[in-house]
């Protein structure tokens, strides 16, 4: 009779294991952002040629930094002026940004649901890479995407004439959702941690 229990295990441990390798299916997915993170250096590289070309007086290139940042304007622009520089860096922080938040998910994510990288002693290795877990991982990525919906909500103020209130508003009133989302989900996570410490 005390042998039954330890068939059944035996019978039932290919189901785990099938369960377990399956965390290799999002092995895909991560690729797949690798393959966006170019398409956004991509981006950036073209945005930063327009802006270099447009300093020296491309008119060609002024225009399609113009039109890439939404820009408008009651006299027609023969050079950069000051706010269109400063939306085009903003342009580019974003992507910057955006692919700081890819490589988090990435390294972050593998790290955490796939498979250990094995990274310790690297030089290169990222500070936070070595205490990362689930709840530090989603406290990290609200905060860089409180980040992005700053540069965002900067970029909109800045170009503010060309937007109706109401975008103004909502986009306000979203980043303002951000903000207590990443505060309520960092609370959250210390509730859990001291909960956890707690010896009683």
């Amino acid at each position: 009779m005390s042998d039954q229990p330890q068939r059944t295990s035996r019978a039932l441990r290919p189901i785990p294991n099938l369960i377990f390798a399956s965390r290799w299916l999002q092995l895909p997915l991560y690729l797949g952002l690798i393959v966006a993170q170019g398409v956004y250096v991509y981006h950036f590289l073209v945005e930063l040629v327009h802006l270099v070309e447009a300093v020296f007086g491309s008119q060609a290139a002024l225009q399609a930094l113009v039109t890439s940042i939404g820009y408008k304007s009651d006299v027609q622009l023969n050079s950069l002026n000051e706010t269109v520089i400063m939306l085009v860096v903003l342009a580019l922080i974003d992507v910057v940004m955006i692919s700081n938040l890819l490589i988090m998910v990435i390294v972050g994510g593998y790290e955490t649901f796939v498979s250990r990288m094995e990274l310790e002693g690297h030089p290169d290795q990222p500070e936070w890479l070595s205490h990362v877990n689930a709840s530090v991982l989603k406290v990290k990525l609200a905060t860089a995407i409180i980040g992005i919906s700053s540069i965002h909500l900067l970029k909109t103020f800045i170009n503010a004439a060309n937007y109706d209130l109401k975008v103004l508003m909502w986009q306000t009133i979203i980043h303002i959702v951000f903000l207590l989302s990443a505060l309520a989900i960092a609370l959250t996570d210390r509730l859990m941690s001291h909960n956890s410490s707690d010896p009683h």
